[in-house]
């Protein structure tokens, strides 16, 4: 997510310094100097092979790093300057970075009887990265703590309170976790089949960053036990994001997006009906621009993006993007990214991954 401490392309560069600058093709170079903003994502390349791709707002493509596996959700520390890529569910793996490669990149193993989820976020000090995960065999999710300042070495869990626990973040005070658990039972001896649609228990949480104790805990009504909560940003005002994905009938039309505060209830945004059906009925990423005031949601199902008030909820846009993926905040307005390749105004013969982070 993009907040106010998030450097610019400038201290990007300047961050990054002589060496990385020196090791980019003059192309690469230019379209650094002229990006209003960078990014990374998870991408397969057209020989099947996976990486991370550090992406100006234009998209062009500007340097790369391999990965064993496909990568999922992405976080960003501005305090660490470290990226993380997540491994897809029921990937074992996250790979820290540093985007201006003054670092070697820090190989995460995910402890027995765990797999990540896709997601995970730094502290805003970049001290800590928390990690959602699954202990498989409990059906119960985890939040994986991993010490920044010991080569991410593993130091202990929180409970989620939920299970299929996908998304998470942290307040900007560091002090609460937010969780979005979807509600879908998994287990890797059988590879990412659904478990337990017709008893899905979604839920989203707040936990003292601090100790893990729960200090919020929502449950949907049981009308919309199959709305799997998935994916979360905050707003500028503390306000929580979510998005879902609809595991019931293809012809409902459920509410796909709504917010949270501490200590208020959730409230389900209501869309319209034509929105719902662009969108149809899956949201796979959410992402909040705080300068601009506004939501972004993607669909890779139809290949929607839509914009959104971030105070009213009202839709401010919506537009057509052949299997849009990842969304993040522009310099003005969203940028989206594909899995056919765009990201931007361009495309590049890489499928871009699920979701993308600003870094610059």
């Amino acid at each position: 997510m993009w907040r106010g401490d998030i450097i610019d392309r400038r201290g990007f560069l300047k961050a990054a310094g002589i060496g990385f600058a020196a090791a980019l093709s003059p192309g690469s170079l230019m379209a650094l100097e002229r990006a209003d903003a960078v990014y990374a994502s998870g991408f397969r390349a057209p020989d099947g092979s996976f990486g991370i791709a550090t992406v100006t707002e234009r998209g062009e493509i500007v340097d790369r790093v391999a990965l064993p596996a496909r990568a999922h959700g992405m976080a960003f520390s501005p305090a660490a300057g470290r990226a993380v890529a997540f491994a897809r569910r029921p990937g074992t793996f996250a790979m820290v970075f540093d985007p201006s490669r003054r670092a070697e990149p820090v190989v995460i193993t995910a402890p027995e009887g765990r797999h990540f989820y896709g997601h995970g976020h730094f502290s805003p000090d970049g001290r800590m990265l928390y990690a959602s995960e699954n202990d498989f065999d409990a059906n119960r999710g985890r939040i994986g703590l991993y010490d920044a300042s010991d080569r991410f070495r593993r130091i202990g869990e929180f409970d989620a309170h939920g299970i299929g626990t996908h998304d998470m973040t942290v307040s900007d005070d560091g002090n609460l976790l937010v969780i979005a658990n979807g509600g879908i039972e998994t287990h890797p001896d059988f590879g990412r089949t659904k478990l337990n649609l017709d008893r899905m228990e979604p839920s989203l949480v707040l936990l003292d960053a601090r100790t893990g104790a729960l200090v919020q805990r929502h449950s949907l009504p049981s009308s919309l036990s199959q709305l799997s909560t998935r994916h979360l940003d905050i707003a500028d005002d503390g306000r929580i994001w979510f998005a879902c994905q609809w595991e019931g009938p293809r012809n409902a039309l459920p509410p796909l997006a709504g917010w949270l505060s501490r200590g208020e209830d959730i409230m389900l945004l209501d869309l319209p009906e034509e929105t719902t059906v662009r969108l149809g009925n899956y949201v796979g990423a959410i992402a909040v621009n705080r300068r601009d005031g506004i939501v972004g949601l993607t669909s890779p199902v139809t290949g929607a993006a839509v914009t959104l008030d971030a105070r009213s909820g009202v839709v401010l846009r919506q537009e057509a993007i052949r299997e849009a993926a990842g969304v993040a905040p522009a310099s003005r307005g969203i940028v989206v990214s594909s899995y056919d390749g765009q990201f931007g105004a361009t495309r590049s013969a890489v499928a871009f991954d699920q979701h993308i982070v600003r870094i610059g």
